[in-house]
């Protein structure tokens, strides 16, 4: 039975999808049979970032308003072995329900290795659907006050649900704009500051943020890449350095 993991933020613009993307590409490269589970409803973007959008027929609505059995609204993603996608509803209005939700990834989880929720922005009950589910929670917030305070009130609110695996990850880091901003002294402030240990830290890296825009797979050796392999790593127990060098 696969290991279900919420990557949210609370605040909107962090990034989170995008790591999303970049972490369960690193899990299937390693082998790993991944699927993402998109539950922006009204708001979906992993179709795009992942290359699919115009393969779509159904999406979650449709199958738990049994249109369509789960197979078929679960796709093969362009570029990646092993790695699929269930995108979420197109509209809002057909956002699923935290039960039924529930349900659902119950019965999915059993065919993968990984599920990966990419949850909505806020902390609404779009939140509380996607994180209902989850053995754990990767809280991903950038390196600004504002961020950091939205990262802290989801790391509450996840303890209340009784998700207690919750670890951060500091997307768009930049070290030169952090030492220009001041009001954080170091990282290890942001990590005090949420309240949440440490899993991770992805770099501002423009070349990844293209490709998945256009819904492609990133260069390789590029910086969030490889972020991203560490993150994956660490997800499954390994000793590995949090940090680019």
């Amino acid at each position: 039975m696969g290991a279900v993991t919420v990557i949210t933020s609370g605040k909107g613009g962090v990034g989170k999808s995008t790591v999303s993307v970049g972490v369960a590409r690193a899990l299937s490269q390693r082998g790993r049979r991944v699927l993402m589970v998109d539950c922006d409803a009204g708001l979906r973007s992993l179709d795009r970032l992942t290359g699919i959008e115009e393969k779509l027929v159904y999406d979650m609505s449709d199958v738990v308003c049994g249109r369509c059995a789960p197979i078929e609204a679960i796709y093969p993603c362009d570029n990646t072995d092993r790695l699929f996608l269930m995108p979420a509803p197109a509209s809002g209005e057909d956002m699923v329900r935290s039960e039924v939700m529930l349900r659902l990834v119950d019965v999915l989880r059993q065919h993968f290795d990984h599920v990966i929720m990419d949850c909505p922005a806020g902390v609404g009950e779009g939140f509380r659907a996607a994180c209902l589910p989850a053995d754990r929670a990767l809280i991903v917030c950038n390196p600004e006050p504002v961020s950091v305070r939205s990262a802290a009130n989801v790391g509450r609110l996840l303890q209340e649900m009784n998700i207690t695996e919750r670890r951060l990850v500091i997307n768009r880091f930049s070290g030169k704009v952090f030492d220009k901003i001041k009001s954080l002294k170091d990282l290890d402030a942001v990590i005090d500051e949420t309240g949440v240990r440490l899993l991770g830290v992805v770099p501002e890296d423009t070349d990844m943020t293209a490709s998945y825009l256009s819904g492609e797979e990133a260069p390789k050796g590029c910086k969030g890449i490889l972020a991203a392999s560490r993150i994956a790593g660490r997800l499954e127990g390994e000793r590995i350095p949090v940090l680019l060098k």
